[in-house]
């Protein structure tokens, strides 16, 4: 992957404590030697331009480019690091040191001692793990520990679907006004695309509305004008004034309100039901938890962990819409969900060509997992840029899984780098539309650094 262009910025004078830093720089050679004086240089880099900047004159533009810096200008340092080579130390063994000798003794005192070599009597681990290609480190990395037993999965179904009826009967029973529709599970977990050590399942909550009262309103035609959300407008209040519609409670601004009925399903679970109870009675550990972007259940069982994301939902047509995050500046937003056809058109693409695009997601899923900065990117992310770079590669073997992977990432880079992923099935969508700058910088940043440093993947136990 070619670095990305340097760019020019304004430099002040050198100081006094400038020169000294250039001085030094230029005098590292002969001290060091070249490989010396290269690390030299990167240690001294931020300190120099501290005082650059330090010494700078006060300039409104420098302001406003600080708070403007580009992506691209902060991965260019990090590819600056990566080309810089490291010094090699080899420790040299004098050919006149004798190896140490252990005397072993085989019998009575009299008889003679035998002396060995201690490098014999040492135990030689293995070293064959450290020559395996990236292709054989993700094979064995997948078999380690992205596949799950199917036991495992069956016994995640299983909790998912008594969990899920407990909650259903308490919300008929408790709100029996509301006309929700039968729930079902859904996600990674139903499809087999489970990746990493935690199960993902999703319990679909439909919304049912009464057709004559409600019509969706197209994302580009709300205040947000944004393809990825839809809104909810309540109609014929002339003829059917509020009062008419159980959902009418959650209007706002005229609209049925998704983060309304999302905060009275988290009282529920956190007030109303009895977790400990209804966890007792399936052996583990259920709590309610309230994630950035959605109600969550967190389930502990002596042999899973599963997260299980309640999704209150409409049907608009052939649209899901899904209640949107609590972090949306407006809080009348659904959004489009298109994992159906994500998930269908993965697995339908695999079984034309005998590919390996779901393996890759799983492998891509357990590393985004284990990976801090990676949590802001989610499945769907990768399936997405799965389905794009299928437009262009037809190889989809086990015998390319590595060359895909890599591929999978930078692709994944470029879009960074842009600030755009464009959905497979809707162009005007923006996928990473809901970052903003400084979280797309953290992700693209540590994803270069992966890639320009094949080492740093074994800290991700690749």
């Amino acid at each position: 992957m070619e670095a990305f262009p340097p760019k020019q910025g304004k430099r002040s004078d050198g100081t006094g404590l400038a020169s000294v830093v250039d001085f030094l720089l230029a005098n590292a050679r002969v001290v060091l030697g070249v490989s010396g004086a290269a690390v030299l240089a990167l240690a001294t880099l931020a300190v120099k331009r501290l005082i650059d900047r330090a010494t700078s004159p006060p300039d409104d533009d420098d302001d406003v480019k600080a708070k403007q810096k580009s992506l691209e200008e902060s991965w260019q340092e990090l590819s600056l690091i990566q080309t810089v080579p490291k010094p090699q130390l080899a420790l040299k063994q004098d050919k006149s040191e004798e190896p140490l000798l252990v005397p072993v003794a085989r019998g009575p005192a009299e008889e003679p001692v035998d002396v060995i070599p201690l490098s014999e009597m040492l135990p030689v681990e293995p070293k064959t793990h450290l020559c395996l290609t990236l292709q054989e480190k993700l094979l064995v990395y997948y078999r380690n520990h992205v596949s799950k037993t199917e036991a495992k999965k069956i016994l995640g179904k299983h909790l998912s679907e008594d969990i899920c009826a407990e909650l259903q009967n308490f919300l008929k029973n408790k709100y029996s006004e509301l006309p929700f529709g039968n729930a079902f599970l859904s996600g990674y977990l139903c499809d087999g695309l489970v990746g990493g050590g935690i199960l993902e399942v999703d319990f679909m909550l439909p919304l049912i509305l009464e057709p004559d009262l409600w019509a969706p309103i197209p994302g580009e035609q709300t205040v947000v004008n944004d393809p990825r959300f839809w809104m909810i407008k309540r109609t014929g209040l002339e003829y059917f004034p509020r009062g008419n519609s159980p959902w009418d409670r959650f209007i706002v601004g005229g609209y049925l309100s998704s983060n309304a009925i999302s905060k009275s399903l988290w009282k529920v679970l956190e007030t109303s039901v009895n977790w400990l109870a209804v966890g007792s009675m399936l052996e583990c550990v259920v709590r309610p938890v309230m994630a950035p972007k959605e109600l969550k259940l967190e389930v502990r069982h002596e042999q899973i962990h599963l997260d299980i994301a309640l999704c209150p939902m409409i049907k608009a047509g052939d649209r899901t819409l899904l209640a949107a995050s609590f972090e949306e500046p407006v809080e009348n937003l659904w959004r489009q969900s298109f994992y159906t056809a994500e998930v269908s058109s993965l697995k339908e693409l695999d079984a034309r060509d005998s590919g390996i695009r779901q393996c890759c997601l799983h492998l891509l899923k357990a590393v985004c997992e284990i990976h801090p900065s990676w949590h802001k990117l989610t499945s769907s992310h990768f399936i997405h840029v799965l389905l794009h770079l299928s437009e262009t590669k037809s190889d989809w073997s086990e015998a390319a899984l590595a060359d895909r992977f890599q591929q999978v990432l930078e692709e994944l880079l470029r879009y960074l780098e842009e600030g755009s992923l464009l959905c497979y099935f809707d162009r005007r969508i923006n996928l990473l539309g809901h970052l903003n700058v400084e979280e797309i910088d953290e992700v693209g940043y540590t994803l270069y650094a992966a890639l320009a440093e094949p080492d740093l993947w074994n800290g991700l136990g690749l």
